[in-house]
């Protein structure tokens, strides 16, 4: 499960320096080598002739500091040097150092918050970076604007031997998981997931236990997985969410998620507690 290395030290006021490690973006699309990647100090893409046009501090990790970096849009991913390209972080994953790419996920989100806040939505002013915190500022109406983050619950409900998983309408074919909704406004997050269960699969829960969080930055999410109980119910799937959901014995398991992702971790913690020690 990816996050952010643990010794890492949240610090915004870190500013450009060639001595940093650069975690460079097209928009969204993490620049990288092909061959060796990998985080670089921002001297390195300097020499290439690149120049940024938005930078955030990150923190420090191992006595270095991290920093986001956008590019100027003229400077698209065809004119990046050979050897490199600009990639989505999912094309990242198995790649990259998982430190490395827990830090980037952080980078990512950072720049896409100041990229698309530039403007105060309340009365159009352009806005202002502050100094102390990361926060973006209307001069004109005071609207304080942080970064973003929706978020959203993940259940794994167990009956016996079996877990409940599902076939989103966008999954690959034969790809299951547990299930997953967004909290709206006024709910606690167990108030989401006894209603996205009923109404994604039709089905009661109880006994719900939390497992863990993982910051999810596509865009912006912060999961909070749970496992529950079944409570009742007849499984009926809602076909505007879900192609398939079904029982599987904890020894007749679908294709599931991969192991960068929360919902894996969930997934082989609990058939590891359902199927006690070995």
């Amino acid at each position: 499960m990816l996050l952010t290395p643990s010794d890492f030290q949240n610090a915004h006021d870190i500013g450009l320096s060639d001595d940093a490690i650069a975690h460079v973006f097209i928009r969204d699309a993490l620049v990288q080598s092909v061959d060796q990647p990998g985080a670089l100090p921002w001297r390195f893409y300097k020499q290439m002739g690149l120049s940024a046009m938005t930078v955030h501090g990150l923190g420090k990790l191992a006595g270095e500091d991290h920093i986001a970096v956008a590019l100027h849009p003229e400077q698209s991913e065809a004119l990046l040097p050979d050897g490199f390209k600009a990639s989505g972080l999912r094309s990242w994953f198995g790649i990259l150092d998982e430190g490395m790419l827990g830090i980037a996920l952080r980078a990512v989100q950072v720049l896409s918050w100041d990229r698309t806040h530039r403007f105060c939505g309340a009365c159009g002013t352009e806005t202002e970076l502050g100094s102390h915190e990361r926060v973006r500022s209307c001069p004109a109406c005071k609207l304080t604007v942080y970064p973003r983050i929706s978020p959203a619950m993940m259940v794994l409900v167990t009956h016996g031997q079996k877990l409940l998983l599902g076939r989103g309408v966008n999954f690959p074919s034969g790809f299951y998981s547990a299930l997953a909704g967004f909290v709206e406004a006024g709910e606690s997050v167990e108030e989401t997931v006894h209603r996205e269960v009923m109404e994604e699969v039709n089905v009661r829960v109880k006994n719900l236990k939390y497992f863990s969080s993982q910051s999810w930055p596509f865009p912006n999410s912060l999961m909070i997985a749970f496992t529950a109980e079944y409570d009742g119910g007849e499984l009926k799937p809602d076909p505007a969410e879900l192609i398939d959901a079904q029982w599987f014995d904890i020894d007749e398991m679908p294709r599931i998620p991969p192991s960068f992702s929360i919902a894996r971790a969930l997934i082989d913690h609990t058939v590891q507690q359902v199927r006690g020690p070995i």
